[in-house]
């Protein structure tokens, strides 16, 4: 071997020993360190974010379907309040005086009519049955009747029908011929309806359309005497009552939901 190839190896051989004392020496140094430590955190705060990410993720999920079925239970609840809040005084301002005028009958003078022999059975055939009796509402309500019917749809509103029943009976009893005195009236029936004390709503339903006869609550009164006697599976008169609400208010909401109460009982084929 010459002297000029020793001269290349040992050169080869400085510059191989100088690359690794550099490399080592870079290795030992506080920045490579850093830069490492670095590099280490960058990956773990990315694997935590992925963590994270996938934890909320799994937690929206959850959450959608809570939604889903907290808004399934919403509906289901809306529909079975449907039918005790159709209107729930909506037309508080609008009801009309229900007084009834009684036509004025001329009469002829008793020398021009010739005398009728009295016998009881004529008296029994001739004298008609007794009309009832309807109530001549205020149309202005008093400062005191105003609170009380209003305490008495909160009690209502608040789900307490027990105490509502006894807040409108009172009401009827202090206020028999006030302003609200039909709205009391329907709403004292909707609690027996919705505590299912069915007789006793078709009761006072009744007396709604008998008593209030002009009141914007009859076609709503209508509609849950039908009800009732759906649900008491009396299907003729329900089917009866529903009918007359429609031939009778045929604009009405109410009419509408007779409507569809008698389409799903011809699909049910009551």
């Amino acid at each position: 071997m010459t002297a000029r190839h020793l001269i290349r190896i040992g050169v080869l051989l400085t510059a191989a020993v100088y690359a690794a004392a550099a490399s080592a020496a870079r290795e030992g140094s506080l920045e490579y360190r850093v830069e490492r430590i670095e590099t280490l955190m960058q990956s773990q705060g990315l694997i935590d974010m992925l963590t994270q990410l996938q934890q909320l993720q799994r937690e929206v999920q959850q959450l959608r379907g809570d939604v889903e079925l907290q808004g399934h239970q919403l509906q289901e609840m809306q529909q079975q309040q449907r039918d005790l809040y159709l209107d729930i005084d909506r037309r508080l301002q609008g009801s009309q005086p229900v007084g009834a005028v009684t036509p004025t009958v001329p009469t002829t003078p008793a020398t021009d009519i010739p005398p009728v022999p009295a016998t009881p059975a004529a008296d029994a055939a001739l004298t008609p049955p007794p009309a009832p009796v309807i109530p001549q509402q205020a149309t202005v309500a008093t400062p005191d009747e105003q609170a009380a019917y209003e305490q008495a749809l909160n009690i209502l509103r608040e789900g307490r029908y027990a105490d509502a029943a006894q807040a409108y009976q009172q009401f009827l009893v202090n206020y028999p011929n006030g302003r609200y005195a039909d709205n009391a009236q329907y709403w004292l029936a909707e609690t027996q309806y919705v505590t299912r004390q069915f007789q006793s709503g078709l009761d006072e339903f009744g007396k709604v359309v008998s008593l209030y006869p002009n009141s914007l609550k009859v076609p709503d009164a209508q509609l849950k005497m039908g009800y009732i006697h759906y649900e008491m599976g009396n299907w003729k008169a329900a089917r009866e009552q529903l009918e007359t609400l429609v031939q009778l208010h045929p604009d009405s909401t109410a009419a509408r939901l007779a409507s569809e109460r008698l389409q799903r009982m011809s699909r049910e084929k009551r």
